[in-house]
């Protein structure tokens, strides 16, 4: 067969480009299986690590409530006339029974007159009726006079004793009315503004207050928290896996709406007995010193209750707490031979900015803190301890 020279050349090309392309590939396969051994080689990820330690753990709950004054009066007349004068400032503190109103009081003084008039008039009958009954008396032992007669006197008698009485009683509440001119207050407290000026005509027991007086030290702390909570709380108590203070009473601190904390504390004094229908939620009621009159009824405040102390508690940082599809918490937690396991815990209440665990971790375990992304479950790791002192602030550990 006989061959030109074009295409002798031709072949020769396709055997030489073949030759190459066959190098190429090895060579790529050899620099292959060198990185595949090079990367088989790396060293563990390196990361952070904090060693659980089972502590007593004081637990608390931030809830949200107003503040209620320790005592509240209406201040109302009790007779009725021309309000005189106003004998207070407003706003001012008060002592139970300090004068805060003059009611005009002629026409009770002219009452009181009467009344001691109509009592004098009746004791002078009572003289003379007792005269009268003692002589009749003596008269009919000897038959001077008729048993009729004695009878007659002795009801005279009877008769302005009574009258005396009533008198009494018409002198007494002539007084009473004649101190009700003058309206004081019932108890201690900072007097609110006054509802009434002078030369209004004010009605006895009438439904607009006069003005209010409000006792504010100590004060009350209403606030609410769910039934759940609250039966959690009752049977750790009763369990004794929470402890309280000797009293069984749980201490409450509270800070205001721009996150200043108010400087005393205040004890719970008061649970609701019901459970609100429509919210599930149960009143609590805590008391609070206020000397310095801080706080003031109807101020929205953030109630923070310490329920007690839980022994052997464990915390985790919520960093090192991660969610799964379904919601369910879990950690990343690396074991003695140092491969990181992924497991499944189940938490309570925040802690500031950590978990309380109830459940899945036990003390000296290491929860992975930082480098998720640099490794996953089963693989070897060279783990290191969390340096506290390089957590950012804001971010603190329990």
């Amino acid at each position: 067969m006989l061959f030109n020279q074009k295409t002798i050349h031709v072949a020769v090309g396709l055997a030489l480009g073949a030759a190459v392309l066959l190098s190429g590939c090895k060579e790529q396969t050899v620099i292959g299986q060198a990185n595949a051994a090079e990367g088989m080689q790396r060293p563990p990820s390196e990361v952070v690590v904090v060693t659980t330690k089972a502590q007593d753990v004081r637990i608390e709950t931030m809830l949200t409530g107003r503040t209620t004054a320790y005592n509240v009066a209406e201040v109302r007349p009790q007779v009725q006339g021309i309000l005189q004068k106003r004998l207070f400032t407003e706003g001012q503190e008060v002592k139970a029974g300090d004068l805060l109103y003059q009611i005009d009081d002629s026409l009770y003084e002219a009452s009181l007159k009467s009344a001691q008039a109509t009592l004098a008039q009746a004791r002078a009958t009572l003289v003379q009726a007792t005269a009268d009954a003692k002589r009749s008396r003596e008269l009919l032992k000897t038959n001077a006079v008729s048993k009729q007669s004695d009878d007659a006197a002795q009801a005279t008698l009877k008769s302005a004793q009574a009258a005396v009485r009533a008198g009494e009683a018409a002198v007494r509440t002539a007084e009473i009315n004649l101190g009700y001119t003058k309206v004081r207050s019932p108890i201690d407290g900072r007097v609110s503004r006054s509802e009434f000026t002078e030369g209004a005509l004010l009605s006895a027991y009438q439904t607009s207050p006069l003005t209010t007086v409000r006792q504010l030290d100590p004060i009350y702390v209403d606030v609410t928290q769910t039934a759940e909570e609250l039966l959690r709380m009752q049977r750790e108590i009763a369990s004794g896996s929470l402890k309280t203070d000797d009293s069984g009473a749980a201490e409450v601190s509270i800070t205001f709406a721009d996150g200043t904390a108010y400087p005393l504390t205040g004890k719970l004094t008061f649970t609701d007995a019901q459970v609100e229908e429509d919210t599930g939620m149960v009143k609590l009621r805590a008391v609070f010193p206020n000397p310095d009159r801080q706080l003031l009824p109807g101020l929205y405040v953030r109630a923070k209750l310490s329920e007690g102390v839980r022994q052997g508690g464990i915390v985790v940082h919520m960093q090192s707490v991660m969610r799964d599809l379904r919601g369910d918490p879990y950690v990343y937690v690396v074991t003695p031979d140092n491969k990181v396991e992924q497991r499944a815990i189940t938490v309570g209440q925040t802690m500031g900015s950590n978990w309380l665990v109830t459940s899945g971790l036990k003390e000296g375990e290491r929860v992975m803190y930082e480098g998720f992304q640099r490794t996953a479950p089963g693989a070897t790791v060279n783990a290191k301890e969390l340096d506290p002192k390089s957590v950012p602030e804001g971010k603190p550990l329990f």
